[in-house]
């Protein structure tokens, strides 16, 4: 599992020409799910993500986490996260699992984050879709498990 975390002061996702979702201050989350992906790295992930301490305090340090900013959370399906452009032109995707795994397993991550008390938004699986962001710091993190 590899997810691009961005703070945000704001995301939404837009397929069809309509906003299907959309967030304030918080976390834009591209998820990408690998084939060897479980429960396991689900809930690691969210633990991980849920305790980051990524937001300033008064002074100016990273000591406050999404849940002390009453963050809200976007999550969004990005199987190309897990591309391989080592060779050749055209990326490889071997390592993402197919649709009919991924898309089950990326709704139950946003499940994680809900249960945790957070406000979360998904795109919409499979679709089109401009994703749209205002990144806050610019902050951004690469985790995988």
């Amino acid at each position: 599992m590899k997810v691009v975390l961005q703070r945000v002061s704001s995301a939404g996702v837009i397929v069809d020409d309509t906003q299907i979702a959309a967030i304030g201050r918080g976390f834009l989350l591209l998820v990408g799910i690998e084939s060897s992906d479980s429960e396991e790295q689900l809930e690691w992930m969210a633990n991980k993500i849920s305790g980051l301490r990524i937001f300033e305090d008064g002074d100016g340090k990273f000591n406050l986490s999404l849940s002390d900013v009453d963050g809200e959370i976007l999550v969004v399906s990005q199987f190309t996260l897990l591309g391989d452009a080592r060779k050749g032109r055209r990326p490889s995707f071997t390592k993402a699992a197919p649709p009919s795994v991924a898309e089950p397993l990326c709704s139950q991550f946003a499940s994680k984050m809900r249960s945790r008390g957070f406000k979360v938004e998904e795109g919409k699986f499979g679709a089109r879709m401009k994703v749209d962001l205002t990144n806050d710091g610019p902050v951004t993190l690469i985790l995988e498990r």
